[in-house]
C-alpha cells in the first residue's frame, strides 16, 4: 500500500503549488519542494518517527516536522488547509494539467474566469488566451498537449501504485482459509506503464469467504457490485479492483483469459477455432462435444493451441503468436539477470542520501557493480564543480579499494561516472580530456525540450557520436501523465546509437519508464544495447529496478541485450567505445 512517506510528499508538492499560486516567497516554495523530495525518498517510515527522527531527514527542519506529525495524526494539515481555502476551486483543477504551471492558472482565472479544463480548451480554440501576457501561440500549443495528456491518463495510475496494491491484496486473500491460489491479471500483469483497474483471480470451492474478506480490506471505500463470482470495489485512492473466483479447474484457462490483452486473446480463439475448438475463461473445449479438454494450467491451454507458454509481458499481438509457432520467443530479461546499476546519484547534486549508503545499498541487492553519476556543472542548480567529482572520485577509488581488500572478490565494484547534460547542440558539460577520467558517462536532455524536430534529432545524434558518452539516459524525456516525449527522428537516434556504440536506457523511475516499450522493440532492430538503470536518488528508489525490467520485457529484451547483466569484464570493454588507445584502461 501507499507509504505515509508519498502521501506527505504529496501533500507538501500541493503546499509548495499553493503557496506560488497565492504569490509566496520564492525561496518557500523551493523549501517544501526539497521536503516532499527529500520525505518522498527516505528509507524509514515517517508515520514511526519521532520529532527529532523526522528532523534527521534531508530537508526538514522543526516547521515541517510538526506539520508531518499534524498530518499523521490528524489527516490534515491546518496550514494547507488555509491556503486551500484562499485558492478558488477552479484554479486548483487547473494546475492538473501538465506544462501549464499554478501562477499561469491563476491569471487564466482572474483574467479569462476560466475555472475548467473544458472552458480551457475553448479559450485556446478561440484564440483568447494569446492577449494575455506571457500566452501565445506557443504557450497554447503546449497547454493542449498538456490537455491531452491528462484526459490519455484519465483514472489511470502508474505501475507501482498498482502493483502495491495488488500485491498487498493477493497477499490478504491467499492467507483466506480455502483459497488455493490467488494471482492478479490483466494489464497489471502484462506491466504496461499504467492501469485503469486491477483485475485479481482467485480459485476456491466455496467463494464466499473470499469475497468477505475483499469486500472486508481497510482501504475498500465503496463495494459496487457483490456476487458469487465477481464482486467489484473500489479503494480510498481511487482505484477500481475486480476479484473473480473460478473453480479450481478452471485457473489455467481464466488466467489466460483475464490477462489479455484482447488482442492476443482474439489470436488465441482465433487458433481455437481453426482446430475445431472453443477457448472461453471457463476452458478449451471441443465444439463439437462440448467435452472440456483443458484449463487447469496455461501452459496446457498453450500447449493445445500449438504454442508453448507465452509470458505476460509480451502478450499484445506484436509477434509472439508467429515467433511461439516458430519456437523463436526470446528468453527475456529478470530482475535476477541483474548485475549492477549504471545510473543514480548521491546527496552531492540532487540525491538524498550519502555516498556510503548507496553503496551499501547496492552492496545489500547483491550488485557485482555499481555506479555513481553526480549531475554535471550545467545543471546549473546543482551547484557542480571540477574539484567536488574529482574529490567525489577519490572517495570512490578509495572506497573501491577498501571494499577490494576487506571481502576480495565478492565485493561490489565501484565506477565512477557522471550525468552529462545534452545542451541544445548536443554538447555535453566537460572537454574530452575531462571526461577521460570518468569510467562511464550518462548523457541526458534536461532543458530545451520544444526544439525543433531536426535540431532535437542532431542535438542527440552528436552526443552518440561523442567518444566518451555510453548511455543515453532517459532518452525521450517523457513524464507519464505530466510531459510528452521529445520530437526527434528517434529511428535515426538509434541508427546512431548502434553505429557508436552508444547504449540507450531503460530509465526504470515508474514516472518515466523511458524508453516506452514500443521504442525499445525498434532500437532492438537497429541493434542498439540497453542498460535498465534505476536513475535512484535515495536508497528506496534502487528497488524501482524491477519496473525498468518490467518494460525491457515489454520491449523483448533478452539477457544479452542489456548490458548491465553482462560480466564485469565484458561492461568495461563496451564502456571503452570509441576512445582513444591511451584511454583504453579503464
Amino acid at each position: 500500500m501507499t507509504r505515509p512517506n508519498d502521501e506527505v510528499a504529496a501533500l507538501f508538492q500541493e503546499y509548495a503549488d499553493l503557496i506560488s499560486i497565492t504569490g509566496g516567497e520564492a525561496y518557500r516554495v523551493r523549501t517544501y519542494e526539497k521536503a516532499a523530495r527529500s520525505i518522498g525518498g527516505y528509507h524509514a517510515d515517517v508515520s514511526k518517527l519521532d520529532g527529532k527522527g523526522l528532523q534527521q531527514i534531508p530537508n526538514v527542519g522543526r516547521s515541517i516536522a510538526e506539520k508531518v506529525a499534524e498530518y499523521l495524526r490528524s489527516g490534515h494539515v491546518s496550514a494547507v488547509e488555509e491556503l486551500r481555502a484562499r485558492i478558488p476551486a477552479g484554479v486548483r483543477r487547473l494546475t492538473a494539467v501538465p506544462m501549464l504551471g499554478p501562477k499561469k492558472a491563476l491569471v487564466l482565472y482572474e483574467e479569462l474566469g476560466i475555472s475548467s479544463i473544458d472552458e480551457l480548451t475553448d479559450a485556446i480554440h478561440g484564440e483568447r488566451l494569446r492577449d494575455l501576457k506571457g500566452f501565445g501561440p506557443k504557450t497554447e500549443e503546449n497547454i493542449l498537449h498538456g490537455i491531452a495528456l491528462l484526459r490519455a491518463a484519465g483514472e489511470r495510475v502508474q505501475l507501482d501504485v498498482a502493483l502495491d496494491l495488488a500485491e498487498d491484496i493477493v497477499s490478504e486473500l491467499s492467507r483466506v482459509t480455502g483459497c488455493r491460489r490467488c494471482a492478479y491479471a490483466g494489464s497489471l500483469r502484462r506491466l504496461r506503464e499504467t492501469v485503469g483497474d486491477i483485475d485479481v483471480l482467485a480459485t476456491a470451492e466455496k467463494p464466499g469467504p473470499l469475497m468477505r474478506a475483499f469486500t472486508e480490506l481497510p482501504y475498500v471505500s465503496e463495494v459496487i457490485v457483490r456476487g458469487e463470482k465477481k464482486t467489484s470495489v473500489r479503494t480510498t485512492k481511487g482505484l477500481a479492483v475486480d476479484l473473480r473466483v473460478v473453480p479450481p479447474d478452471s485457473w489455467g484457462a481464466a488466467l489466460q483469459y483475464f490477462t489479455g490483452s484482447k488482442a492476443h486473446n482474439i489470436r488465441t480463439r482465433e487458433l481455437a477455432v481453426r482446430q475445431g475448438l472453443k477457448l472461453s475463461e471457463y476452458g478449451l473445449f471441443d465444439t463439437e462435444s462440448g467435452e472440456k479438454i483443458v484449463s487447469e494450467t496455461e501452459e496446457e491451454v498453450y500447449e493445445r493451441l500449438g504454442l508453448p507458454w507465452i509470458p505476460p509481458p509480451l502478450r499484445e499481438d506484436r509477434g509472439e503468436i508467429e515467433a511461439g509457432r516458430a519456437e523463436e520467443l526470446p528468453a527475456l530479461v529478470a530482475e535476477g539477470d541483474i548485475r549492477g546499476d549504471l545510473h543514480t546519484h548521491t546527496d552531492l547534486t540532487d540525491g538524498l542520501a550519502p555516498l556510503e549508503e548507496m553503496i551499501a545499498a547496492a552492496a545489500e541487492r547483491g550488485y557485482a557493480y555499481y555506479a555513481i553519476t553526480d549531475h554535471g556543472p550545467n545543471l546549473y542548480m546543482q551547484r557542480m564543480t571540477d574539484e567536488r567529482i574529482l574529490a567525489q572520485r577519490e572517495r570512490v577509488r578509495g572506497l573501491d579499494r577498501a571494499g577490494r581488500e576487506h571481502r576480495g572478490r565478492r565485493a561490489v565494484r565501484l565506477l565512477h561516472g557522471a550525468e552529462l547534460n545534452i545542451d541544445p547542440d548536443g554538447d555535453v558539460d566537460w572537454p574530452e580530456e575531462f571526461l577521460a577520467g570518468f569510467d562511464l558517462c550518462v548523457a541526458s536532455v534536461h532543458s530545451h525540450f520544444h526544439q525543433a524536430r531536426e535540431a532535437q534529432t542532431r542535438r542527440l545524434v552528436r552526443a552518440c557520436e561523442n567518444p566518451y558518452v555510453n548511455i543515453i539516459g532517459h532518452p525521450t524525456t517523457r513524464i507519464i501523465g505530466r510531459r510528452p516525449g521529445i520530437d526527434a527522428d528517434l529511428d535515426e537516434v538509434f541508427a546512431a546509437c548502434a553505429r557508436t556504440g552508444t547504449a540507450l536506457e531503460i530509465n526504470a523511475h515508474p514516472d518515466r519508464l523511458d524508453l516506452p516499450d514500443e521504442h525499445i522493440l525498434s532500437a532492438k532492430r537497429h541493434g542498439v544495447r540497453f542498460a535498465i538503470d534505476s536513475d535512484a536518488h535515495s536508497v528506496v528508489h534502487l528497488t524501482h529496478m524491477r519496473y525498468g525490467v518490467g518494460t525491457a520485457q515489454r520491449g523483448w529484451l533478452t539477457k544479452d541485450d542489456v548490458i548491465n547483466t553482462w560480466p564485469e569484464g565484458r561492461l568495461r570493454r563496451f564502456l571503452r567505445k570509441g576512445r582513444p588507445p591511451r584511454h583504453a584502461a579503464a
